[in-house]
């Protein structure tokens, strides 16, 4: 539609756009809300957890790194990480009684964080358990050893450097 991606081709349609390829998935997969307040609160946990803070560290200039790695630790443990422990912590699930979007957006966010900050859930219990409870399915790929995809190598870099501001 907008010649651009990402694009997801599901269900006979050509989807653009992040957000609504999102949405639509979570409606599919029944990741979505019971009711209007639900949805709006999976909608918040969901956008406070926009991973670009964390995607972009591999791109930044080395002589950056260290800098870069302490806002990333600041911003987590001091703003988002204590909302998210405080929303687990009556339930195994961040809204409601099933898992949803918000779930699976933190359950990123928290592996994204521990590649780069191996003891950064320390202080945050509910946060370390959630990949067994509420995932259990996955259990044997966040195993250590397991094959996880690899940080962006050089060429990567080169490719992707040029079109994003960092």
């Amino acid at each position: 539609m907008f010649q651009q991606v990402p694009l997801l081709e599901m269900d006979g349609m050509q989807l653009v756009q992040s957000k609504a390829i999102l949405h639509y998935i979570a409606g599919k997969c029944s990741l979505y809300a019971k009711d209007h307040k639900e949805r709006a609160m999976i909608d918040m946990y969901s956008e406070a957890l926009s991973p670009t803070l964390i995607i972009m560290y591999p791109f930044k200039p080395a002589e950056n790194t260290q800098i870069h790695l302490s806002n990333i630790e600041q911003k987590a443990t001091d703003h988002f990480l204590p909302v998210f422990e405080k929303g687990l912590a009556n339930s195994q699930f961040l809204v409601g009684n099933q898992l949803s979007r918000a779930d699976v957006h933190l359950l990123e966010a928290s592996l994204m964080l521990q590649e780069l900050l191996p003891t950064i859930l320390s202080a945050f219990p509910k946060i370390q358990v959630l990949p067994t409870q509420a995932f259990p399915t996955i259990s044997k790929f966040l195993q250590p050893g397991s094959a996880r995809k690899p940080p962006p190598d050089e060429h990567i870099k080169k490719i992707i450097l040029p079109s994003v501001s960092v």
